[in-house]
């Protein structure tokens, strides 16, 4: 689908990877996680230089689904060259509880989705420092951003809570593949 980009940003734990595999099954489109960008094997994070290069390549594509908040540098760039973005914003709790069953499954060895292709996740300490740093450090300023785009008259879509996520994730086989 020639010109589609679509920009899938939230906290971790939100279920951005799964709706974005969803979105680029429908669509036809490649589908990058940011996680991919920023991580190396261990969880090392990969040169800066490296990170941009490759964020600013795949944003110059005509056609896309880019997940993840990635480095905050960049999502301006990658949002005003977006043609929708999804917001997932649940309650901060929920995004507790879906990281822990995401961090069972993945310890237990059968998260067929890894983060980075990593197959050790990080401990769950650190999963929720992660997820509580981006609730307290971005969100305020990606929902007034996410505002901005609104008004701007951006194509957006917000999701707040796992009911909506559900409802959004079941209705993609009735959105339009222009």
């Amino acid at each position: 689908m020639s010109g589609q980009r679509i920009a899938v940003i939230g906290n971790s734990g939100g279920g951005k990877s799964t709706l974005a595999r969803k979105l680029a099954r429908h669509y036809g489109l490649a589908m990058t996680e940011l996680y991919t960008l920023t991580w190396q094997p261990d969880w090392k994070r990969k040169p800066t230089e490296e990170y941009d290069a490759i964020h600013t390549e795949l944003i110059a594509g005509d056609a896309w689904i880019l997940e993840g908040l990635g480095d905050h540098r960049t999502m301006g760039d990658r949002a005003n060259r977006a043609t929708w973005v999804i917001f997932i914003d649940l309650p901060l709790w929920q995004h507790f509880w879906l990281a822990t069953e995401r961090h069972i499954t993945w310890r237990a060895g059968n998260l067929e989705h890894p983060p980075a292709e990593n197959p050790t996740p990080p401990t769950l300490e650190l999963f929720f420092r992660n997820i509580w740093a981006i609730d307290q450090n971005w969100m305020g300023n990606i929902r007034k951003f996410v505002d901005k785009l609104e008004k701007q008259g951006k194509r957006t879509t917000r999701i707040n809570s796992v009911d909506e996520l559900t409802a959004f994730s079941e209705s993609i086989g009735a959105l339009k593949k222009c």
